[in-house]
């Protein structure tokens, strides 16, 4: 099943590559593209999944706030340290940590959770890119820039803190807490002229997404898609070791946990599985927009997002057929 899923994915990230290699999308058209699947649809996807079929649970709400939380803390000391064990090149230090920390949630998480999980797990997704997001732009930012760095031009137009304060109010954000607040308070019976519609746009969202992924593909140069040594051990790590220690890590602490403990939660097999698949999707293209606002090269990032996007069409399958 799983299998059957990826590989329809797949087949869609193809076309958007030959779409772009003919003429048919690229440059300005995904741009656009982007900013209606990023401000409309992704937006209505989440909404949606709060108001068709059964509600999701809202007791998953905080604990799933919690565990990525704690993940991302884990993943900051890793992305710290780890690097510099990867690679001689001090420039290379900041964008392998970031490779390492964020995963491709909006564009990638969404759509794959919806396919395999159901159109609910779009709820539990959006909670776990809460924490996600606030992290890309502070943790992430520093990673990118550098600790001494000088402001360049671009952090002078916008801070960080006018850039997080731009993404915590952005559409995707805003939908996310909106759909929060709809668990959380148990609003059912949304009218349909409501739920229809935006399911509908939201339906956009997989198919969209994965058309632009596989058309930025085909503007790449050959030697972006060969890669190097740092290039395949950040991959390894992104996609399979740093998903899989933490499964293991959170599977073990919840078997010491009382199943009639308040923390049973928040390390039950749900949470733990959904936030495993969430931190296994490839490297999140916020690195390499975060590269070019701050004047930095953007050959590895280029690199790397793309060799662990197209490696995880094999490694996502393995790792939800493992779990499942």
């Amino acid at each position: 099943m799983i299998e059957q899923i990826m590989l329809t994915l797949f087949a869609i990230v193809v076309v958007g590559y030959i779409a772009g290699k003919l003429g048919y999308m690229g440059g300005t058209f995904d741009k656009r593209l982007s900013k209606v699947v990023i401000d409309i649809a992704c937006p209505a996807l989440i909404l949606s999944s709060a108001m068709t079929g059964t509600l999701p649970d809202r007791r998953y709400i905080l604990p799933l706030l919690l565990i990525s939380a704690i993940t991302y803390i884990l993943l900051t000391a890793v992305a710290l340290w780890l690097p510099r064990l990867l690679t001689k090149k001090k420039e290379d230090e900041g964008p392998i940590g970031f490779a390492l920390m964020f995963g491709n949630v909006g564009f990638m998480g969404y759509p794959i959770v919806a396919s395999i999980f159901g159109h609910e797990a779009v709820f539990y997704a959006a909670v776990l890119n809460v924490v996600n997001t606030f992290v890309v732009f502070t943790i992430g930012t520093m990673l990118i820039v550098g600790k001494n760095q000088e402001p360049s031009e671009a952090e002078k137009e916008m801070s960080r803190k006018k850039m997080l304060r731009k993404v915590l109010y952005s559409t995707p954000m805003l939908s996310a807490y909106m759909t929060m607040l709809i668990v959380a308070l148990e609003i059912k019976d949304i009218p349909a002229w409501v739920s229809q519609p935006l399911t509908m746009i939201g339906n956009i969202t997989v198919p969209a997404a994965l058309l632009i992924i596989g058309s930025s593909m085909s503007q790449l140069p050959l030697r972006a898609m060969l890669g190097n040594r740092t290039v395949y051990a950040t991959t390894l790590l992104r996609l399979a070791i740093l998903p899989l220690a933490i499964h293991f890590l959170f599977t073990a602490i919840g078997q010491f946990i009382p199943s009639e403990s308040q923390f049973s939660t928040l390390f039950s097999p749900f949470v733990v599985g959904i936030n495993t698949v969430v931190i296994a999707m490839p490297v999140a293209t916020y690195g390499t927009i975060l590269c070019l606002r701050h004047g930095k090269d953007t050959t590895f990032m280029s690199e790397v997002t793309f060799i662990t996007t197209l490696l995880s069409m094999i490694s996502i399958p393995l790792l939800v057929t493992w779990l499942l």
